[in-house]
């Protein structure tokens, strides 16, 4: 019993050390260390009087029409999420509809999550966010390739990432770090082409008709987020998003 009890808490302790770790590394750049110094002590006295508290969750949602970035964050011993933040696309690339392959300039739409933090982008400060997924996949295709790299990053270009200005991407960029480094494994980035309300449907759907099914199965789980202001449970099953 001593043994398992010893185990634990070397596992407990192991865990910490990792999450810690993780923001410990990140600041060790010089461009972090400097959106730190910058955006972390106004950032966290907002956090804080919004009572998200010490230890906090994220999810962006993120509209190419509106061209907006919302930061949604909650305590993580709260069960719903509070918009914190909405920051303004500098750029736009493509139009509406998803990113269907490589070089066609689109900026995907889906259900992704952050999956690199690059601290020495080309970018200034960039998310990775891990597109292609299943359903990318599966719309691309075995002829041609769905392409890679997309980001969330400053510098106000864009090939179909989602661009910031320098100043903002340092805020979401800390934002992020902060949400991983106290436990969240996976920040989700919910990219919709538009707020999917029942009339942006009818207007935008009579415009691009070959996206109805696909931006139908997007609008559930838009719903769902708005009604619950929680994370929608959202699978891929054959090609579409399934929201439970």
């Amino acid at each position: 019993m001593k043994l398992v009890f010893l185990t634990l808490l070397l596992f407990l302790s192991f865990m910490v050390n990792a999450q810690n770790n993780f923001k410990a590394t990140q600041i060790k750049f010089e461009r972090v260390e400097k959106a730190y110094s910058e955006k972390w002590e106004t950032l966290r006295k907002f956090i804080q009087a919004d009572g998200f508290g010490n230890q906090f969750s994220m999810v962006i949602n993120a509209y190419k029409s509106e061209g907006k970035l919302e930061v949604w964050l909650k305590s993580n011993s709260d069960k719903s999420y509070k918009l914190f933040r909405t920051y303004d696309f500098c750029a736009h690339s493509g139009k509406l509809g998803p990113k269907v392959m490589e070089g066609d300039g689109q900026t995907p739409e889906g259900f992704y999550y952050i999956n690199v933090f690059n601290p020495m982008s080309n970018f200034h400060l960039s998310l990775g966010v891990n597109y292609p997924n299943t359903i990318d996949y599966a719309r691309t295709g075995k002829n041609r390739k769905p392409g890679s790299d997309i980001y969330i990053h400053g510098n106000c270009v864009t090939v179909g990432c989602i661009p910031l200005t320098d100043e903002k991407i340092k805020e979401v960029y800390v934002l992020g770090v902060e949400a991983r480094n106290t436990g969240q494994e996976r920040i989700p980035v919910n990219i919709y082409p538009f707020k999917m309300t029942d009339g942006n449907m009818k207007k935008y759907v009579a415009r691009f008709p070959a996206q109805a099914n696909f931006w139908k199965s997007l609008q559930a789980a838009y719903l769902s987020f708005e009604k619950n202001k929680t994370q929608p449970n959202v699978s891929e099953v054959k090609g579409k998003y399934v929201v439970k």
